[in-house]
């Protein structure tokens, strides 16, 4: 298995980083890390500054990323009032690890980003996707999206902002050094497909219709009908418990790709609705809004929160190529139990549907991660990358390449030789005339 995970409660942060460095080694059979990500609790602010250095020692890891979180996920754990140290590592050999510090300079356009290595571009065609972790009063999301964007489109972005302390209070952990501000990252390049989930926890009510009208965040027409009175129209249809729950709050959902013929979940990114005009029925969203695209309305609460991260995962394990093999997960810090009433919500759901797995994670003062090609900032979603087996002839597991070229080139002409001569018999069964006799 190339990748493990631990999780420790242990109050003393030395013995709870012990304890990770013996279960990891245990669960990648003693080889070193390629790329570790950490997630520490507040409860060890006053030996941050050990966490770096200690942990990437003990693991011996290429590559650390971490930070701290009002809660760590780990397991199937999600420890939101104890100690906690969650530690995930990766074997990766056949990857390429791009490590990457992030800074932001004010400019009169907004927030400028900087920092992404320069040679990125030129391994576009293989990245499986980029980590960001941010520190969220000294970085700028949007900035780092809108770079992302230029440099790498359509790459898969994920992580999340550090949580559970105020300015000055959350930490970064990158290699062996803590920071206090900024963001960082790693590129991942080659090796196994990241998979990407965004539950959103939300779903949609009525039908689909079309902006008519509309400027910046604010919406005039649905379709030429005031949206107000779209939404007056949908309610005496919906049954008495979503009537109450568009009474809490309505949100709407905006198309990503407008070329299918049928939307359904994960196809919208949700945007609240910040106030309605009842004098020309406008509605006021949390989103830019262009004519000719495509809404609908949704609804959010625990048990629709359930339903739409367990139908993602459930989706994605059904039309997945290969397995599985580890996750992280970065939920919205105002999930948990502050949306749920059973415990660790979110960590169990991955591991019920997909598990179990090596998992990782916190809840996030924001999340990162795609909805169909373009990256968002999210609320009160659990963004999740999930990093697939990678398959493997079995005629050619344990050969190494540096070592073993000759043997596996051998293996290579023997395996296309038979390739060559099923073609042969495939040939001669399809176009020969005649009865044909099959001998053993």
């Amino acid at each position: 298995m190339p990748f493990a995970s631990s999780l420790s409660n242990l109050p003393n942060l030395a013995s709870a980083i012990e304890q990770a460095g013996v279960e990891i080694a245990i669960g990648l059979k003693g080889v070193v890390p390629d790329l570790a990500f950490v997630f520490a609790s507040h409860h060890y602010a006053t030996r941050f500054d050990e966490l770096a250095p200690s942990l990437k020692q003990t693991l011996g890891a290429t590559v650390l990323l971490g930070c701290t979180g009002e809660t760590v996920i780990g397991g199937g754990h999600e420890c939101e009032d104890s100690p906690a140290l969650s530690v995930w590592c990766a074997s990766i050999p056949n990857a390429t690890l791009s490590p990457f510090q992030l800074a932001f300079e004010e400019t009169p356009d907004g927030a400028l980003c900087m920092g992404l290595p320069e040679d990125l571009a030129d391994h576009h065609k293989d990245m499986r996707a980029v980590f960001v972790l941010g520190e969220p009063f000294t970085s700028s999301p949007l900035s780092i999206i809108e770079l992302i964007a230029a440099e790498l489109p359509r790459t898969p972005l994920i992580g999340g902002m550090a949580s559970g302390g105020g300015p000055n209070e959350n930490r970064l952990f990158f290699n062996d050094r803590m920071m206090d501000s900024g963001a960082i990252g790693v590129a991942l390049c080659g090796g196994p497909n990241v998979r990407s989930i965004v539950s959103q926890g939300c779903r949609p009510i009525g039908e689909p219709f079309i902006v008519t009208r509309a400027e910046r965040n604010v919406i005039y027409e649905l379709g030429g009908v005031a949206p107000l009175e779209r939404l007056q129209s949908i309610y005496p249809e919906l049954p008495q418990r979503d009537q109450k729950l568009v009474e809490n709050g309505i949100h709407l959902g905006v198309v990503m790709n407008e070329y299918q013929e049928t939307f359904q979940r994960g196809d919208f990114l949700i945007v609240n609705v910040h106030g309605a005009d009842r004098t020309n029925g406008a509605l006021r969203t949390g989103g830019m809004i262009r004519i000719g695209q495509t809404v609908q309305f949704h609804i959010r609460d625990a048990e629709t929160a359930d339903e739409d991260l367990r139908c993602l995962l459930d989706q994605h394990r059904s039309s997945a190529k290969a397995a599985h093999r580890a996750a992280l997960l970065f939920s919205c810090n105002g999930r948990g139990s502050r949306m749920f009433t059973d415990p660790n919500h979110d960590a169990l759901a991955v591991q019920e549907c997909l598990g179990p797995i090596p998992l990782a994670g916190f809840f996030a003062q924001g999340e990162l991660g795609p909805i169909g090609d373009k990256n968002y900032i999210h609320g009160f979603t659990a963004s999740i990358a999930l990093f697939e087996d990678i398959w493997r002839c079995r005629w050619f597991v344990g050969l190494k390449e540096s070592r073993d070229s000759g043997e596996v080139m051998r293996r290579s002409a023997i395996l296309m030789a038979y390739i060559a001569v099923i073609r042969q018999c495939s040939t001669y069964w399809l176009t020969e005339p005649g009865p044909k006799m099959l001998h053993r």
